[in-house]
């Protein structure tokens, strides 16, 4: 469903699918090109360290991704973040109730990254259509502005999808605007002029490219986007990490033991078929999912540039650039399990109900 293909035709990326047959993974520069996106390059960095009153984040600096928090904290910014429940119940063989509850688990694991409640709201679009007409009618006005022919040539929609999936696209488009949350921005003056920055992976960008282009009918700024790479799975970056099937990924609920025995397992190594061919020869940082895991999760630069030469050269061998990587997640998942376990309902509820947000730039 609306593919964009590589050259050769195994690149699949959708907000439904993402993989490829490259074992360095999906070709972002084409990406951007079928997108019509801009690269962060140097300069666009120097600009935001110029105006940053913090170093950038490391998952900038290397290009990857971006953390909410991290802007959040930096720049002292309101962040209203979607759980798009029914997009998996359209798309998943999911009850009404079990995608109640994964969503209730999925805003515990965000809350326990460690966001401020008085600058952040997390709704569920299950229940917060239900509880404000204006982020219904901004839904209705986005939904009379795009054609069926046009959603079905941007999201590649046919014959047998249900006609939820068809309005979908409104849905994920309408927190674009600061007009769906009255309550939220009850402090503005005119939410209207207030524009945002939208963090997604590159696959959701179909979305955003419709919620662009029906902006200025609408008397609406554009959201601007900044796009992550993939996460890819443990198997190698042929395809994003995947929870239907365990082996794939590391869960923010797995225990040091389950860390430690997929890493070493099912890690996908860049290194040579013997350590006589990896001292020879080196490592292959670029397909090697433990040296991509630590670009991700280590934010010692100076450290991962060593680790990165040190492989590349053969001096470090795949189990023990794996064993960096099992300390570091073993690390990572355990102060996240005890962070979580800290979440009660009530803290839930303080997150998830409509509450004016703390708007410094007013």
């Amino acid at each position: 469903m609306g593919e964009v293909l590589g050259d050769n035709g195994d690149d699949v990326v959708t907000p439904w699918e993402v993989s490829t047959s490259s074992s360095s993974g999906v070709d972002y520069d084409k990406l951007i090109v079928r997108f019509g996106c801009s690269r962060i390059d140097d300069g666009l960095l120097q600009r935001l360290a110029n105006v940053c009153p913090k170093p950038l984040h490391h998952l900038l600096k290397r290009q990857i991704f971006f953390s909410h928090r991290w802007f959040q904290d930096v720049f002292d910014v309101p962040l209203v973040i979607q759980l798009t429940d029914d997009e998996k119940f359209l798309w998943k063989n999911l009850s009404i109730s079990e995608v109640n509850h994964l969503t209730r688990e999925n805003a515990k694991d965000i809350i326990a990254m460690g966001f401020d409640p008085k600058k952040t709201f997390i709704f569920s679009n299950f229940e917060y259509m239900g509880t404000c007409p204006d982020f219904y009618r901004t839904i209705c006005q986005i939904q009379r502005l795009v054609t069926y022919n046009q959603a079905r040539a941007i999201f590649g929609f046919n014959d047998s999808d249900c006609i939820g999936k068809i309005s979908f696209p409104a849905i994920q488009a309408a927190p674009s605007f600061a007009q769906s949350f009255p309550t939220v921005f009850e402090n503005l003056k005119k939410p209207e002029d207030v524009g945002c920055l939208i963090p997604c992976a590159i696959d959701q960008d179909p979305y955003f490219r419709m919620t662009r282009d029906v902006a200025p009918r609408l008397g609406l700024p554009k959201p601007s986007l900044i796009y992550s790479v993939f996460f890819p799975a443990l198997q190698g970056n042929q395809t994003k990490m995947s929870a239907s099937n365990p082996n794939t990924s590391i869960f923010l609920t797995d225990t040091p033991k389950q860390v430690k025995n997929k890493i070493n397992k099912y890690a996908y190594s860049g290194g040579g078929d013997t350590i006589t061919e990896h001292r020879e020869r080196g490592g292959n940082c670029d397909i090697d999912v433990s040296y991509q895991y630590l670009r991700f999760f280590l934010e010692d630069d100076q450290k991962l540039e060593q680790i990165r030469q040190d492989y590349s050269s053969g001096k470090l061998l795949t189990g023990e650039i794996k064993k960096e990587l099992i300390t570091l997640l073993t690390e990572f998942v355990t102060e996240h399990q005890r962070r979580r376990a800290a979440i009660t309902d009530e803290v839930l509820k303080r997150f998830m109900t409509p509450h004016p947000l703390h708007l410094p730039f007013i």
